[in-house]
């Protein structure tokens, strides 16, 4: 019979309260105020994460084939989050070397924009998020994603991330812009134009 007399395994806590004092920290162990330009930069990018992954639920439900592709990009900004979180002034070679961010993603990014753009027809006005669920979640993820970039842009001017990070998000922005009307014309959907209002 089994042997019920050791005591269950608990689960470990999901809160740990060291940041009840309104500091945080970063991976090299320095502790900063929660409100650093860090954990703001690292709350835009945890925030487009979960953007994308409503997007990414809404485009799999209408089978689109660019689903695996916005898992990548979720898989990158933990890359990136780490990077942030590894500011270079207090950061060890070691620190560096494990969240180094490359420019490889970045090319990647291009290569993709590059093969949606060539199947969409052209921009002829100022288009609205619109175009359907799996199209206005991407243009919402587009938005966060500007917001992610104007918070990272401040750390890697100062030197504490990596210009390939700025540029990465950079680039994520036009993806989700060329992505959002790529689903939007896979799934039929009409995409809202701006019109002037009557005075």
């Amino acid at each position: 019979s089994p042997d019920h007399s050791a005591a269950p395994e608990r689960a470990p806590r999901i809160y740990t309260r060291t940041g009840d004092s309104g500091f945080s920290s970063t991976f090299t162990g320095e502790r900063r105020p929660k409100g650093d330009r860090i954990f703001e930069a690292l709350g835009a990018t945890d925030e487009l994460s979960s953007a994308i992954g409503l997007a990414g639920e809404f485009s799999s439900e209408k089978g689109h084939t660019f689903v695996d592709q916005l898992h990548k990009v979720q898989c990158m900004l933990q890359d990136v989050g780490s990077n942030l979180a590894t500011p270079l002034s207090s950061a060890r070679e070691a620190h560096r070397k494990r969240t180094s961010f490359s420019e490889k993603p970045v090319l990647e990014l291009e290569q993709w924009i590059d093969n949606y753009s060539e199947q969409l027809p052209p921009l002829r006005a100022f288009i609205l998020p619109s175009g359907g669920r799996s199209s206005a979640a991407l243009h919402f993820s587009r938005a966060v994603c500007r917001r992610a970039e104007r918070c990272v842009v401040p750390l890697v001017q100062a030197g504490e991330a990596d210009p390939n990070v700025a540029k990465y998000l950079n680039r994520l922005s036009d993806y989700l812009f060329v992505l959002a009307r790529y689903a939007a014309m896979k799934e039929g959907k009409e995409e809202k134009i701006y019109i002037k209002p009557e005075p």
